[in-house]
């Protein structure tokens, strides 16, 4: 069933999906359910992630080792949860940070004035750390 399901284009390939589909869409669901996600959010999951494999041809040359395409399927749902998690989860830029508004043209017109010098980036960085930091700022820098 596994070896034919994979095979798309051949007459038995849909039918052999559905069965797959069929066969597993229960331990799935409970997996899911069983990590924490409402009844619905577990149905669309199970759901996406049916979508997802059959989309995508998952199928096409798994074993049909029955002991080996548990374990295919049970690790491609935990990748496909970790990749919803991430979407659902990943912030838009400066989501939920307070904006913090820089002068850039400041900044490129103070480099464009600043003498050039045949130190190192990393001793230019210092010394233009050095004179526009704060007293303050510099101490709560040096006891991070």
């Amino acid at each position: 069933m596994v070896l034919a399901a994979g095979r798309t284009g051949s007459p038995q390939a849909g039918v052999a999906l559905e069965e797959l589909c069929r066969t597993y869409w229960y331990p799935l669901y409970a997996y899911v359910r069983r990590r924490g996600h409402s009844r619905e959010d577990a149905e669309d999951l199970t759901q996406g992630f049916f979508a997802r494999l059959l989309e995508k041809n998952y199928l096409e040359g798994v074993s049909c080792d029955g002991r080996k395409f548990r374990s295919f399927l049970l690790v491609a749902l935990k990748r496909f949860l970790a990749n919803e998690w991430d979407r659902a989860n990943r912030q838009k830029r400066g989501g939920g940070v307070l904006a913090l508004s820089l002068d850039w043209q400041e900044a490129e017109d103070r480099y464009q004035i600043t003498p050039a010098d045949n130190l190192s980036p990393d001793k230019l960085f210092d010394r233009a750390w050095a004179t526009s930091t704060t007293p303050k700022a510099k101490a709560i820098c040096m006891s991070n």
